[in-house]
Order: structure tokens, then sequence, then C-alpha cells
């Protein structure tokens, strides 16, 4: 595959990734953790991290903002929601058995 359309099919699925993260606010960022080990602020963050890499400047707040589609802060305020007791014990166990591997 030509490099070209391969970099254009990754962003477009990254696209679609965002886009679809953002349509299913009901899903909590402890819940993608503890299935999936990567929640909205870890894309953030690797966003943020290759823009760094590549002399781009996209802090932290900018990334969350495309990845969220609104401010941090008012998406937390409208869709966020407590964990659970049980959702933070399977956190904390997937955080253990990281540290201990």
């Amino acid at each position: 595959m030509d490099k070209t359309i391969q970099t254009e099919l990754e962003a477009a699925t990254f696209r679609r990734l965002v886009s679809h993260l953002q349509q299913h606010s009901e899903v909590q960022n402890i819940e993608l953790m503890n299935l999936a080990d990567f929640c909205r602020n870890c894309l953030a963050k690797w966003y943020s991290a290759e823009a760094e890499e590549r002399g781009v400047a996209v802090d932290y707040e900018q990334a969350r903002e495309l990845v969220y589609g609104m401010p941090y802060k008012e998406w937390r305020d409208k869709f966020q929601k407590e964990a659970t007791p049980e959702q933070l014990a399977a956190y904390n166990r997937k955080q253990q058995a990281k540290q201990d591997s």
C-alpha cells in the first residue's frame, strides 16, 4: 500500500474513532480504561505528544478539546459520572497487575 494512502486511512480511522467516542458520551472513561486500557484522555495525551514530536504546538488541553468535541470541563460537567466502587476496584487491580508485570 502506498504510504500516503496508508496515512490518509489511518487519519480517517482516527477521526471516526474520535467521532464515535463523542457520540457515545454515556461511555465513561473509567469503563474504557478497565476494558481497553485507554480512554479519551489517553488519546489526547498521545495526540499532544505526537504533535510535540513533530514540532507542532498542541498542548494537552487543546488536544482534549479536539477529542471531547468541547472543552473538557464542559464535557465533565455534562457527562461524567462518579466512578462506582466496583469500577475503581477493577481499575486499581489492572494498575497493580501492570506494576507487577
